[in-house]
Parts: structure tokens; sequence; C-alpha cells
């Protein structure tokens, strides 16, 4: 199967959205279309699916758009609309080819749509239940259902992992990785199109670019060339100014004139390159620090029950200076509960909920970034902050991507995700010693999460949150709480670490987890893991905490030790064959030299010493192995790197934990 677009361009109400285009799907490909918001990513989009047509175009050879065959074409939006009033399984029904009721294809039909439904994390029981009875994102996923039923050719799917937790996705994952239908993807999930997609297209000044490989690739690959394009654009600029300065040097002198106007006419015909563009993320690097400190226990739950009509899970936590914790887990299980708990918004079913003295909140969830104003965004802002001049405000709002027109925006007209970034630079921006926030990066470009996550790590003060963007997690949380099965467990290490025990554990409860009330944050601690309870009766509860901790945080220290000692013994071998290389080669110098110097009974002599090397040159191996040497050698540079940054963490560790 080939799709193709060829020098395609769409324009709507007098502005072109996509500019001399090419895209192409080839065969299942799963691929992933990405830039910022606004671009015309859900344009394109809508021309694939045939909503759009191509712009007549004089100087376009061809039709533009190119297919083998006739293809079908299915899309998610990312507001679907159904009939309501319909039952679930009425709707899948409506898309199975075999009416008949005992058919081998209606039996297989659906044998599929229940796989589906249940893969999606929804109870199979309710598939007799009418539309309307299921929540926005349910019903999401039932037209994803649908659309996956119906095996399009080219599925087009816009946020797909939107209203999913991180279960569901990461079943889809697994599941789109053996679909047989072509898919394009519009999404800002790096850590799924990460998993799923073989090519990237980038939307970018209304054109697009094609990368072979998965997000990281394309990230790796479009950073490269920038880093290429930023060398050849300064050297060119050097020798834009050297040319200047020749004509400005010679163009008035006799006997160089002729010399000035070549200089002049090479500089007309230079075909000039264009300085990278900007405006991706930006990356703090200094220390975002809370107007006043705050008290060490930040926040304490004390047999704390959590819900609205019944009790959702029940937890003893408390909270210290400086944590940022992840929460994650299916949804229902409590997590934005437990943040409106903790903010104060909805009260305990029982139990204990404090916070600490001197804590000032900030608090964040998808309705606070409901703003509505007729005010300017750099107006706006500099309201909430009028003892801010406004040359500070204007630069505050670029950090934060809302520079130089972005800012002359009316509040009104942002989109969701915009507001959003507005609301967090604001909260970010009064310096609160607590922030918490429930899924803070929804609906934002990767530019625009970049800049929040790199926000957050150099923020000093403690951050609890919820979020399904399981990149975000990892760039932000030092710690995760994992709501699951009615219970509240503790990890006391990131997101990747959190994954990478888990594949090993295969499935099982983590050795590393505990229950939230057993956590050594909690005053009265009752317990700590299996492993460890036998050395209770000689040290107390917070020293084996801390034996714990360093115990887990030792693993990545001794597997990096590992890697490096297996790295030097290659790197050994290498080095001893290129001494023996670099031994066969003196040889063979030293014989050419013997027998250019006629010195026949001493060559002879020597022969009988040492065998002669064969006629074919050592010179072709001896580079080789000299170019795997380098390899190796930067390797074991590497390897030693990572052992000692281990090393160093692990003593950061110590030190954190003030033993």
């Amino acid at each position: 199967m080939r799709y193709q677009i060829i020098d395609g361009t769409v324009s709507a109400g007098g502005q072109t959205i996509l500019s001399h285009i090419r895209f192409e799907i080839k065969g299942t490909e799963k691929i992933a279309v990405v830039g910022k918001n606004g671009a015309g990513k859900t344009t394109l989009l809508r021309l694939i699916a045939g909503e759009l047509e191509l712009d007549r175009d004089d100087k376009r050879q061809g039709v533009g758009i190119v297919t083998d065959r006739r293809l079908t074409v299915g899309m998610l939006r990312q507001n679907s609309t159904a009939d309501l009033d319909k039952t679930v399984e009425e709707l899948l029904l409506e898309g199975c080819p075999q009416k008949d009721g005992f058919s081998k294809e209606r039996f297989l039909y659906e044998m599929e749509y229940d796989r589906l439904f249940t893969g999606f994390g929804l109870e199979k029981e309710r598939k007799h239940c009418k539309l309307s009875s299921f929540s926005g994102g349910e019903q999401t996923k039932i037209s994803l259902i649908r659309l996956l039923l119906e095996k399009p050719d080219i599925l087009l799917l816009d946020e797909p992992t939107n209203h999913l937790d991180i279960a569901t996705v990461e079943w889809l994952e697994q599941y789109m990785k053996t679909y047989d239908y072509a898919v394009v993807f519009v999404s800002h999930d790096r850590f799924f199109m990460d998993q799923v997609v073989e090519t990237v297209y980038e939307l970018q000044d209304k054109h697009l670019q094609r990368y072979a490989g998965n997000y990281t690739a394309y990230r790796a690959q479009k950073q490269k060339n920038i880093a290429l394009q930023t060398k050849a654009y300064e050297r060119q600029q050097e020798e834009i100014w050297h040319l200047n300065e020749l004509i400005t040097k010679f163009k008035n002198k006799p006997t160089k004139a002729s010399f000035a106007r070549s200089r002049k006419t090479m500089l007309e015909r230079m075909e000039r390159i264009e300085r990278p563009s900007e405006g991706e993320a930006h990356i703090f690097t200094g220390e975002i620090t809370p107007l006043t400190p705050g008290s060490k226990s930040v926040f304490e739950a004390e047999h704390l029950k959590i819900g609205y009509d019944r009790a959702l899970l029940e937890l003893s936590l408390r909270v210290r200076r400086g944590q940022k914790i992840g929460i994650i887990g299916e949804n229902g299980t409590g997590k934005s509960t437990f943040l409106k708990t903790v903010a104060g918004l909805i009260p305990p079913v029982e139990g204990k909920a404090e916070l600490g003295n001197n804590i000032l909140m900030g608090y964040f969830d998808q309705q606070s970034a409901s703003v509505e104003s007729d005010k300017q965004v750099i107006n706006h802002f500099h309201d909430l902050f009028p003892a801010m001049t406004e040359k500070d405000a204007r630069q505050i709002l670029g950090s934060y991507l809302f520079g130089g027109a972005a800012a002359a925006k009316r509040v009104s007209d942002l989109s969701g995700g915009e507001k959003a970034r507005l609301v967090l630079a604001e909260l970010l921006c009064s310096r609160p010693n607590l922030l918490i926030l429930d899924e803070p990066t929804n609906h934002m470009d990767i530019p625009a999460k970049e800049t929040l996550e790199s926000a957050f790590r150099a923020y000093t003060g403690t951050i609890l949150f919820v979020s399904h963007d399981r990149y975000f997690i990892e760039q932000v949380a030092d710690s995760l709480l994992v709501f699951e099965n009615g219970r509240a467990l503790y990890y006391p290490f990131g997101y990747a670490h959190y994954i990478e025990r888990a594949k090993r554990e295969d499935g099982a409860d983590l050795s590393a987890m505990v229950l939230a009330e057993n956590q050594a944050l909690v005053a009265d601690l009752k317990a700590v893991p299996k492993a460890e309870r036998h050395r209770l009766r000689e040290i107390n509860t917070e020293e084996a905490y801390v034996d714990w901790r360093l115990r887990l945080a030792a693993e990545p220290v001794e597997a990096a030790k590992q890697q490096y000692a297996k790295v030097y013994e290659i790197w050994k071998r290498l080095y001893s064959e290129h001494e023996l290389e670099s031994w066969r080669s003196e040889v063979e110098k030293l014989l050419a030299d013997a027998a250019a110097q006629g010195q026949n009974a001493d060559s002879g002599n020597q022969r009988g010493r040492i065998q002669e090397p064969p006629e074919e040159s050592w010179e072709e191996r001896h580079t080789e192995i000299t170019k795997e040497l380098e390899q190796a050698a930067e390797a074991l540079e590497q390897a030693q790197q990572a052992w000692t940054d281990s090393c160093i963490a692990w003593y950061d560790l110590f030190l954190s934990l003030q033993i």
C-alpha cells in the first residue's frame, strides 16, 4: 500500500497552512506527525482523511495525491461524537460486515471487540450500557475501539492517549506494534512515540521534514542537523564579513578595483544559509526558590481515608520539604481525590490530614486553566505582579514561551495548553513552597512540556503531582506513590528505576515498594521491607530505612562497575592485538631496510630467528584495529564516567539522608 502527497499546498481563510509539502505512507508504516500547537497537524490529518482538498496550483506537476489503489481511511478526533442513546454493543456491531449472529466471522469479530473493550480497561458487562452512561474519556476509548474494528487501510489518530491511564497506554503500545495496517499519529506523548512509531514527520513553518526512526532518533538527528547548520551559518557569516571588509578596503583603489568587484559579485551570488530557527523549549538553568522555605514536614496524613460518598483508600504519609512525588495508578483509584484532599478542597472521609507550618500552596488542575480575560497576556500577567517592571514581566513570560507576539494575544484567545502554561507560570512566579499539580501538561505541545519540566526541576520546593505523561514523570519525580487495589505504595526512586525494576520482578510486587504508611516519612514508622525486618532488634526504624535506601541506590553503582569491567576487557584485548600488529609492522620495516642496504648475511640470520611476514601489507589491518581501539577507548571513557556518576549519586543520597 502506498499513499503520497506530492508538492501539496493547503490554505484556509486566505492563509497558507501547508506549503508545497511532500508526505508518504509505505505499507503498514507507523508514522508520527510532530510540531507546535497550531502548526497544522490536524489539517494534515483532515487532508489525508479526504475532508480537505489541495489548493489548485498551476506550478504543481501531477494531481498532488497519489495512491496505488482505492484506500479506506478512518480518523479519531480529539472530540469524537456518536449516538449517545445507543448501547456500546449496538455501536460496535454496526461495523461488523457479517450480520448473521452464528457465523464464524461474527464470532471472531465479537471476540476482537471483547479483547479491545477489556484491553482499554472497560468492564465487559458495561457493553450493554448506553453510551451516555460513560465518561468523556471512556467515550473516546469506545470511538477508538470502533475504528480499530473497522481496520481501515490508514488509521489517523489525533492525541489517542489523552484520556488513557498509564496501564492502558502501555496496552495500546503493544497492540499498535502488531497492528496490520498503516497508522498516522498526532501525539505529544514522547514515550508512546518512542515505543510505536517508525517514521517521524516534523511540521514547521508550513513545511514537512521526514526523519527515520522513533521520536528519540528524530530528536537526535534534528539536534545534529541544527548543530551542523549553525556551524555552517556562522562560517558563512564570517566569510561575508571578510568579503565586505575586502570590498570596502579596495573598492576605491584603482589597482585593486577589479578585485573588489569580483568579491562583490561573489557575495551577491552566494547562496545564503539560513540561521537555524529558534523558539524551541526554554531550559531553566538557575534555581526557582520559594519565598519562604516552610516547615520540614510539609504534609502529614494519619489513617487518612479519601473519597466522596465512600472511601477509595486509606493511607498514612508524611511529605518532607523538597520532595517531588509523582502519583501514578489507574483511573478511579483516587489520585485526583487525594490531591484535592491535601489542598483542602474536599474534606477527608476519615482520619487526619494536616499541612505543616508556614506552607504556601499553589494548586493547579484543568479547571484552574479555564481562565478567561479580554486582557493581553502581558497585561494580565503584569497586573498579577504589579511590583514587577514590564521589562522583567516580558522576560519571564518569554522564558515560558510567551515572547513577542504571543505576549500580545488576548488571554481568552489562547488554546487550552497555552492557558495552562500561563497559569503554571503565574504559580511558579508566586513562588509557593508546595505545588499540587493535577495533569499539568495536558494538551501542551512538546516544547511547552520540556520548558515546564526544566522549570519544575529548577524549583526547590515540594511538588505533589498526578500525570499520565511517563516522560514528564521521569523528568520531575524523585519518588512515586503508586495507587492500586485500594492501597498506596511508596517507591523511593524515579520512574525509570521503577519501570526497570518492574520488568525484572516480572509483575510481582516490587521489593523496593512499601505501604505508604510504612515508609520512613511517617513519624510512627511501623515496619520496613521483609528483607530488613530481622535487623529491627539491632537498629531503629529510621536507620533501617536509611540502610534500605542506600542498598537500593547501590544497585546502579554495582551495575556500572560491572559494565566498566566488561568494556575494559574488550579494550585490553584490542590493545594487545594492536601491539601485535605494531610489532609485525616493525619487523616488516626492519627486513625491508636490511634488504635495501644489501646486508644479505645479517638479513638471512634474522630470517632464521624471525619468521618472514606474508607478502600482503599489514597496513590495512593495522588501521582497522587502530579505529576499533579508538572506539573501545571512547566506550571505556563513557563507562568510567557512568560509574563515577552513579557513585556521586549514591554519595549525594548519603549526604541528603544526613547519616
